[in-house]
């Protein structure tokens, strides 16, 4: 054979293995398109007209067209006979049908099909073509029913029935939500498949030259006989094969198998907080060759530990935990998930600099872990709010008795293989914390978490783990506090969780001398975004306890935004942040909270609808104190100004400023210095007081002498114009992706008018799209979240774009009365 025929020969094989190793490749992710698909569209929609309605459907009964995910509590009229009262944000439960059909295809006839979801709040009930399926009262879990045997093919329709009871309330301490509120998926595979939840991967040992990675496979064989298969894991980065293993297996009939493979993967590419890389494993079972079934794994490689000494250790270097606590409510937009409104809130909370979140109280939606794993956060990943005794009538602690097993183990079960996930926390502010029966539990709890997952610590959020002899702090169980903490003694935690109780962290190692620290909750500062109390340098304690109806505070149940007011049992945010910051073996905090949610209005009640915790507010708009910790949390020069510039003539006001990579700030008013500040000690601020004249405040900081950032607050005139802002102003196509676009109210100058609270009216005048959400960050709003108008407060508001289906434009109207019209384009992909 002569060269030229040599070389064809070559490339000719060449080009069959690539072909046919594209051709393998194509059709691994053709099985895993249609292993398991997006089941959101097409359902419909009935709620019971009231409470006394039988809980029954019939042939007359009216429905709507809705798309899932879908919470039908947000889009009611806040009311303050509501019986889910301050808790719930006064919006009403109640009892909810859901139904949608399908057809399934003939030759899907050899296939196991499951309806899976990933959250429906709560007390499900589930039937296909009448076929009862089952019960879950848990509505933060995921589950999945198989409906192979119930289906009918070609072109007989299905049916899919869900009733949904969420009318016994109050049965949370906080917004729920009511519904399918998260996403709802048909799963399709062979007979012989990857189990739910079907791999679990963990990385034993971690160096930067090599990693080991354990992929425990679970292999379900629901065929009526034995099956010789091959069991194919390959580890991808960035679309790279970097490694794989193979191993023949034989599964019994109706029954399941686990298999290990060891794989190593040279110089790692560790995962981190600030570098938060991701591989992927694909698992293959193989028939004669053949890929029967094709299942995708995200895991991170890292390696960590809670030293008691040293704090958190990420890939050998220190690392403080900067967390804050998070619901599941999404604000205006309810409990229904959006992976953009997940995302967007991470991404406001990123730029701040935490790089922990906590996911208070329950299992979270699995978009949320996904992000954390993408964009680096430090994840506690929290089962209960309650164990056997209740918090409030109607809750998980009826129960707990039967399904808590079940729900702890589908939750490790789901969420393991995160790389975000760092502890898991077994229950918050539990009221058996203080007894026998409470280690009793917990005890249970951290074995079946161990049982499932050996690689991360178990924690519970203690309120507080000892008892504190200080009369001026006032504890939500009082009654019991004196009492020694069963829990934190018990033995179950590898981690000690402090729920406030700031004023112990310092005695940590005293009390727990072989057990690391994480404050599991700190902090409770109030604030209403845009509102300022004078003198600013006193403290507030509000409420005066926990259990009494509070009567003092604002007219307007209003509260300072200066870091001034905090509740009984929590602090200042610059109380607690100074704690951990001096204190290495401070493992880090979580914050109460990232931002404002749905509920629990303390210190008010009733026309207070919605939290006064957050660092951010409902509509997503940073207050005061955000700035506080951006300045201390990244590198990102820093100059933040407070309060507003618009006061009475000759009214003593306090002028705080935040900053940072500066020596020193000087102020300017009217172009005259009023001084050069500089931060002593721990302060984490600076502060003037001055009479008001009208005109412009300016803060000048500098490093040795040079500029760094300049800041200026001019007096307002009267509102005269609108300005739109969207956070981003292309999106996609989908009919899931969101526009947040923000309104500011301004003077005829340009100057924003802090003090604006005029209504402002939108309409879509052009595209496919359709405004899901308005909000101002006020807690005392009662305008629908769901309407097309909305008042500013304190001179903002927000509104929510929602994509169609249909690429091209959509155009956006805001107006005011007084005020020309604005508009703002947005284009989708």
């Amino acid at each position: 054979m002569n060269f030229t025929s040599y070389f064809k020969l070559v490339l000719f094989v060449a080009c069959i293995g690539f072909f046919s190793a594209c051709n393998s490749s194509l059709k691994n992710e053709s099985i895993l398109q249609s292993r398991k698909i997006n089941f959101n569209e097409g359902w419909s929609f009935h709620l019971n007209d009231s409470l006394q309605d039988n809980d029954t459907i019939s042939n007359i009964t009216k429905w709507q067209d809705v798309k899932v995910p879908h919470d039908w509590s947000i889009g009611m009229e806040f009311d303050e006979k509501s019986p889910t009262g301050h808790g719930g944000a006064y919006l009403v439960g109640g009892l909810g049908w859901y139904k949608k059909s399908f057809k399934v295809a003939e030759e899907k006839k050899d296939k196991r099909i499951a309806i899976v979801f990933d959250g429906v709040y709560c007390n499900s009930e589930v039937w296909v073509n009448n076929h009862y399926l089952g019960k879950r009262p848990n509505g933060y879990i995921g589950f999945e029913y198989n409906i192979t045997p119930y289906l009918n093919y070609g072109d007989v329709p299905n049916e899919i029935l869900v009733k949904v009871n969420n009318k016994n309330q109050p049965n949370s301490r906080w917004y729920s939500g009511s519904g399918i509120y998260r996403n709802v998926w048909l799963k399709t595979t062979h007979k012989l498949h990857v189990g739910q939840w079907g791999t679990y991967i963990t990385t034993p040992k971690v160096s930067k030259e090599t990693a080991e990675v354990r992929i425990e496979t679970t292999i379900n064989n629901e065929t009526l006989q034995q099956q010789s298969a091959t069991l194919v894991n390959t580890i991808y980065y960035k679309g790279e094969t970097i490694t794989t293993s193979e191993n023949e297996i034989n599964v019994e009939k109706g029954s399941h198998k686990n298999v290990v493979q060891n794989l190593k993967i040279t110089n790692p590419k560790l995962w981190s907080d600030v570098n938060p890389t991701l591989y992927k494993a694909v698992t293959e079972i193989k028939v004669e060759g053949e890929t029967i079934d094709t299942y995708k794994t995200t895991f991170g490689v890292r390696a960590f530990e809670f030293d008691l000494n040293k704090g958190f250790i990420l890939n050998g270097k220190p690392v403080k935990i900067k967390g804050v606590c998070l619901h599941h409510d999404l604000g205006p937009l309810g409990a229904a998930v959006n992976t953009r409104a997940i995302e967007r809130q991470l991404e406001i909370m990123k730029e701040m600099g935490v790089n922990g979140i906590r996911t208070a109280h329950n299992p979270p939606a699995p978009e949320l872990l996904a992000l954390c794993d993408e964009m680096g956060f430090i994840v506690m990943d929290e089962a209960f709010d309650i164990w056997e005794k209740s918090k409030t009538k109607f809750d998980y602690g009826n129960d707990w008795e039967l399904w808590h097993k079940k729900d702890l183990e589908d939750q490790i079960l789901r969420d393991r293989n995160h790389a975000s996930i760092f502890m898991w926390s077994i229950g918050n502010e539990i009221p058996e914390q203080w007894s026998e029966r409470g280690a009793e539990i917990g005890r249970e709890l951290s074995k079946i978490v161990k049982d499932l997952d050996t690689t991360r610590l178990v924690t519970a959020a203690m309120n507080p783990p000892i008892h504190i002899q200080n009369k001026e702090v006032t504890l939500q169980f009082e009654d019991v506090a004196a009492q020694p903490n069963a829990l934190a003694g018990s033995g179950a935690l590898d981690i000690i969780g402090y729920n406030y109780a700031h004023q112990t962290y310092e005695d940590h190692q005293k009390n727990f001398p072989k057990t690391p620290f994480i404050a599991t909750e700190t902090t409770s500062g109030l604030q209403t975004r845009g509102y300022y109390d004078f003198p600013s340098d006193t403290t507030k304690i509000w409420p005066v306890r926990w259990d009494k109806v509070f009567t003092e505070g604002n007219a307007d149940n209003t509260v300072s935004a200066f870091d001034q007011v905090r509740t009984p049992w929590g602090s200042l945010h610059e109380t607690t942040w100074k704690i951990i910051k001096r204190n290495d073996y401070l493992s880090g905090f979580y914050i109460w909270t990232g931002f404002d949610y749905l509920g629990e209005p303390t210190p008010y009640v009733w026309p207070s609808r919605s939290s006064y915790f957050g660092i951010v507010d409902l509509a997503g708009f940073p207050k005061d104190v955000y700035y506080m910790y951006k300045s201390e949390w990244t590198e990102e020069p820093v100059l933040h100004l407070l309060p507003h510039w618009n006061w009475k003539k000759g009214q003593l006001v306090d002028v705080w400023a935040y900053y940072n990579n500066a020596d020193e700030v000087e102020l300017f008013l009217n172009d005259k210095s009023l001084g050069v500040k500089q931060k002593e000690g721990e302060d984490l601020h600076v502060m003037w007081r001055l009479p008001f004249e009208a005109g412009t405040l300016k803060a000048v900081s500098r490093k040795d002498g040079n500029v760094v950032l300049e800041r200026e607050i001019k007096t307002a005139g009267a509102a005269a114009q609108l300005q739109l802002t969207a956070d981003r102003t292309t999106i996609n196509a989908d009919r899931n992706d969101l526009s947040f676009i923000t309104v500011d109210i301004l003077d005829k100058n340009g100057n924003f008018v802090p003090t604006a609270n005029n209504l402002v009216k939108f309409s879509l005048d052009e595209g496919n799209g359709e405004i899901v959400a308005v909000a101002n960050g006020d807690p005392t709003n009662h305008e629908s979240f769901k309407g097309k108008q909305h008042k500013a407060l304190n001179g903002k508001c927000l509104v929510v774009v929602q994509a169609g289906k249909t690429k091209g434009s959509i155009k956006l109207s805001a107006a005011s009365e007084g005020m020309e019209t604005e508009t703002i384009t947005l284009q989708l992909k």
